[in-house]
């Protein structure tokens, strides 16, 4: 699959001032985690996600994005937050296990190809401290006939995994089996899976799914 379906910039710079974004934080996840670790939420958006963080008392707070307007909204809304808009993705302007804690939510939706997925994941791996977490939430495969449509309607086209599909207003996104985001995630140490229910960007009600997992400490 062509990288440019990897990152759709343009899309996303042009839904930056309309787009709502829901997937829901479950914060007794993060019970554990000091107030001064350092998170970072990749593929923020305009912030949602870490302005109800900063609200429950969490600090250093860092949001990267590919999205240039996406990245200009969340300033503006959420100054106290450090932003980056990310100029080669997944690549990240951080050394190695800088954070203590990587937020993915509804990120790896809008990344279709699987390699680029693979390539995303090791990054955040990168990034991520011996016994820091991945708190990932994104899209299931749905099971109703209009999804099914798009899924079949978009199947066999090269190098495409089965749950790809195009939105009525154009971007290319992805939904995910279960049993692919466990091989994806083979290099993190599983604590937690809960299933959620999540409205869309475009209004439509989903099945999600919300996985917290660690990076396996050598100590």
């Amino acid at each position: 699959m062509s990288d440019h379906l990897d990152t759709q910039i343009s899309y996303w710079d042009a839904a930056a001032a309309t787009k709502t974004f829901t997937h829901p934080l479950h914060l007794p996840w993060l019970a554990g985690i000091s107030r001064q670790a350092a998170i970072l939420d990749y593929g923020c958006g305009y912030g949602r996600t870490l302005d109800e963080l900063e609200q429950h008392g969490f600090r250093n707070l860092t949001g990267a994005d590919i999205s240039p307007a996406m990245i200009e909204r969340a300033q503006l809304l959420h100054p106290a937050v450090h932003f980056t808009t990310l100029d080669a993705p997944p690549s990240l302007p951080s050394p190695d296990a800088d954070f203590d804690v990587v937020l993915l939510f509804a990120v790896l939706t809008c990344v279709p190809g699987d390699e680029a997925q693979r390539r995303l994941i090791a990054e955040l791996h990168r990034v991520l401290e011996p016994g820091g977490v991945l708190y990932v939430s994104d899209l299931l495969l749905q099971d109703d006939e209009r999804n099914r449509s798009r899924y079949d309607d978009y199947a066999g086209r090269g190098d495409v995994s089965y749950g790809v599909f195009r939105t009525g207003d154009g971007a290319v996104c992805r939904h995910h089996s279960r049993e692919w985001l466990t091989a994806l995630l083979a290099d993190f140490e599983g604590i937690g899976t809960r299933t959620v229910t999540v409205s869309t960007m475009n209004g439509h009600e989903s099945k999600g799914i919300q996985i917290l997992a660690r990076k396996a400490d050598l100590t």
